[in-house]
């Protein structure tokens, strides 16, 4: 990774004030470099963390602390600090206007902050944001699904003593690769490891856009056919673009799942034994509910394939939709063979918000932040491919559901857009259904967005109420 410093370990402060809910909030921050060092005392890796802190609260024995972070792995946390946890935010305009945003964009006060109820820790683990990996050799250390979660709970545990809050309510809010992340972090913190304890428990879980898996892998997720978990993302996705029928979308995606679960799956397993009205009651339906041609659907034995799915479903508008936010989309290439090159590659919504949430974080957010220094902000690094996907013995839900468990009063909440084709709310409903979680303690809602479901100025209010009853201790989907 290309650098444009030489690592000194620093520290910035800030004060500030945010009217929330009619209310003047007073606040401080506190930004800095969290390092890890070896047994000879030279500094190895540095998570770097951005920490808002309400100023005019006495007692913070009860005061609840938020760990917020992105996934990847290998993503900052900056789309979750300027797209709904920090101070100020985005400001968002329509979900697809057709065209890629250009400066200067606009930011605003973010009305939706839960710093009133909570501080905030927002975290750009190593290799990633502000944060760095100082010794490559120790990349084992840090770049794995557990070596990660331990990295985080090592940081949790120091700023709980930095800063005297063992005592609070906690709670992780995970987006994408951070629900893996977090998940795996409550199920180590709240059990005995094979070389120690940490004994840090959690209150609660907000998990968006969900990676939590049952099977081995937080990319493996279910021998199911993957057509069949697809299916109501794929449907929402037709909903949104074609509007198949009158029903909402909520409606539209229960009965395409229900009919993904029964009549689809046992197609796809009879395959060329289902002939003739059967077949063709099959082929119906599927066109009806994704809205992919007859041809794509017969050249491919009934098997509707998410990648290809999002130059289908648009095709008649010439349009192509994105992997993030289905909502989302860009022409399609004139050359087929260019579409089917490069097209899964480009993404739309990706190079919609990218460059406008940087441009935010590092043009307003980071001055107000008092952080100014020469250090590059590395926004997604492709960790991913070095990454050590194993985990010991067990999966990331039962990472979960083992801390929670132990811990009977912590709950988890799934956030999931139902036009994310990334991480398919399909996927959801299964791991939850295949994972021996207490489901009393589970709450899942799904919204009318995208993977990053708080995209757009009626969902950031949505899921941020929805958060704010659930840290508050109600059910956050009535």
């Amino acid at each position: 990774m290309l650098r444009t410093d030489v690592f000194t370990p620093s520290r910035f402060t800030s004060e500030g004030s945010i009217e929330l809910h009619g209310v003047k909030v007073p606040y401080h921050t506190v930004c800095e470099d969290n390092v890890f060092y070896d047994d000879e005392g030279k500094a190895i890796a540095s998570l770097f963390s951005y920490s808002y802190f309400r100023s005019d609260v006495k007692d913070t024995s009860s005061r609840p602390v938020l760990f917020g972070f992105n996934g990847g792995p290998g993503t900052s946390s900056m789309m979750v600090h300027v797209g709904f946890l920090g101070t100020t935010r985005v400001k968002y305009g329509e979900v697809d206007d057709a065209g890629l945003p250009l400066p200067p964009y606009e930011s605003c006060d973010n009305a939706q902050c839960l710093l009133d109820i909570a501080d905030l820790v927002i975290i750009d683990p190593v290799g990633t944001g502000f944060g760095r990996l100082l010794d490559e050799s120790k990349k084992d250390l840090f770049y794995g699904i557990e070596p990660d979660a331990e990295a985080i709970l090592t940081f949790i545990q120091k700023w709980l003593d930095r800063y005297d809050r063992w005592k609070s309510p906690k709670y992780m809010v995970g987006e994408s690769y951070g629900c893996t992340r977090a998940s795996t972090v409550a199920g180590i913190g709240s059990l005995l490891g094979e070389d120690r304890a940490y004994s840090v428990v959690f209150d609660g879980l907000i998990l968006i856009g969900n990676t939590v898996t049952g099977r081995r892998f937080f990319h493996d997720f279910s021998p199911v056919y993957p057509a069949v978990l697809a299916f109501p993302t794929l449907a929402a996705v037709n909903w949104y673009h074609n509007h198949p029928s009158d029903q909402t979308v909520e409606e539209f995606v229960a009965e395409a799942k229900k009919f993904a679960d029964t009549e689809y799956l046992l197609a796809l397993y009879q395959g060329e034994s289902l002939q003739g009205e059967a077949r063709e009651h099959i082929i119906e339906r599927v066109i009806y509910y994704t809205g992919v041609s007859r041809e794509y659907l017969v050249n491919r034995d009934l098997v509707v394939e998410d990648v290809d799915f999002r130059s289908e479903v648009a095709r008649n508008k010439g349009r192509s939709v994105a992997r993030l936010d289905g909502r989302i989309t860009r022409p399609i290439y004139e050359k087929e063979v260019d579409e089917h090159t490069w097209g899964q590659r480009d993404d739309p919504a990706e190079g919609k918000y990218n460059s406008f949430f940087q441009s935010v974080l590092c043009g307003e957010v980071f001055p107000k932040l008092n952080i100014r220094w020469d250090r590059n902000f590395v926004n997604s690094f492709t960790i991913y491919t070095k990454w050590n996907n194993d985990i010991k013995g067990r999966n990331t839900a039962q990472c979960l559901s083992a801390a929670m468990r132990r811990t009977p009063g912590m709950r988890t909440f799934f956030i999931n857009g139902w036009y994310d084709i990334c991480t398919q709310i399909g996927i959801l409903y299964y791991t939850l259904d295949h994972s021996n979680l207490p489901k009393d303690r589970v709450f899942v809602k799904g919204y009318e967005s995208g993977h990053m479901a708080y995209l757009g100025e009626e969902n950031i209010q949505q899921v941020t109420d929805d958060m704010r009853t659930f840290i508050l201790g109600a059910d956050p989907t009535k």
